[in-house]
C-alpha cells in the first residue's frame, strides 16, 4: 500500500515497513523516527548505516549480531531506540523487518 512520508509517496506492508529500499532516504527516515517518538541524533544514524549496509549485503540481523557488530553494544541499541529496538531501527532504516523479529 501507498504511504505519504516526507510528502514522498512510498509502499510499505501491513506493518508500516517500506517495501522498496530505493524509495528511502534521510527526510524518509526522520519522520518514520518521530513516528517511533525518536529524536535523531549522529549517533542514531550510524546505527542506522550499519543496518543498511548489512541488509545490502544480505547479511541476517539480530540483536546479538548487533551487538558483537562494534559499531554498538546492545546496551546502548536499547538506549537509542528503546521500544523493540530491532524493529524500530529497521523500520526507520527502511529495510524490512529482520526474521528474528516477531
Amino acid at each position: 500500500m501507498e504511504k505519504i512520508i516526507a510528502g514522498i509517496p512510498v509502499q510499505v506492508n501491513e506493518e508500516g515497513y517500506l517495501t522498496d529500499f530505493s524509495q528511502w532516504n534521510q527526510a524518509v527516515g526522520t519522520e518514520l523516527a518521530q513516528e517511533a517518538s525518536i529524536a535523531m541524533t549522529p549517533r542514531h544514524w550510524e546505527v542506522i548505516a550499519y543496518l543498511q549496509k548489512e541488509f545490502k549485503n544480505d547479511v541476517p540481523l539480530s540483536i546479538r549480531k548487533i551487538g558483537k557488530s562494534g559499531v554498538v553494544d546492545i546496551k546502548e541499541f536499547y538506549q537509542l531506540f528503546p521500544m523493540a529496538p530491532l524493529k524500530t531501527a529497521s523500520k526507520i532504516a527502511g529495510i524490512p523487518k529482520p526474521v528474528s523479529c516477531i
